[in-house]
C-alpha cells in the first residue's frame, strides 16, 4: 500500500492508548497524522486543523461530548470534508445504518487489527473530493 504522504489523517479517540496505538500504525503505513481526544478538540481549532485536505478522518463513534456521528454533521456546516472511517466497541446495526447514512468510507468494530484499517484507507480515492453538505 501507498500513502499519500502530503496528506495526515486525522484520529478523533478518547481512549488514549487506542489514540496512540492507531497513530502508530498509521506512521507504520507511512502517513502523517494529527490526533485529538476529542470532537471538541478538533473543532477548537481553526479551520479544524486541516481536516478538508485530510486523507480521511478515522473517527471513534463513542466521544464524550460530541459524538463522532455530530462531529461529521458539524464539520460538513464548515467545509467539505474527507472520507471517514467511523470505528467503534458497540456494533449494533443502529449504528452500522446511521454510519452508512453519514457516508462512512467504512465501519470498524473494534477491536480490529492495524491492516484492517490500513485497508479501508487504501480505499479512499487517490484524489478525493471532500464530501460537501
Amino acid at each position: 500500500m501507498q500513502a499519500c504522504e502530503a496528506k495526515a489523517v486525522i484520529i478523533v479517540e478518547d481512549d488514549l492508548s487506542m489514540n496512540q496505538a492507531l497513530g502508530r500504525i498509521l506512521r507504520l503505513g507511512g502517513f502523517r497524522t494529527l490526533s485529538y481526544a476529542s470532537a471538541e478538540a478538533l473543532l477548537a481549532v481553526p479551520g479544524a486543523d486541516g481536516a478538508r485536505d485530510a486523507k480521511c478522518l478515522v473517527v471513534d463513534i463513542q466521544l464524550p461530548g460530541i459524538n463522532g456521528f455530530a462531529l461529521c454533521e458539524r464539520l460538513l456546516t464548515m467545509m467539505a470534508i474527507p472520507p471517514v472511517i467511523f470505528m467503534t466497541a458497540f456494533d449494533e446495526p443502529e449504528t452500522r445504518a446511521e454510519a452508512a447514512r453519514c457516508g462512512a468510507l467504512a465501519f470498524l468494530a473494534k477491536p480490529f487489527s492495524g491492516k484492517t484499517l490500513l485497508e479501508a484507507i487504501s480505499r479512499c480515492p487517490a484524489t478525493s473530493e471532500p464530501k460537501q453538505s
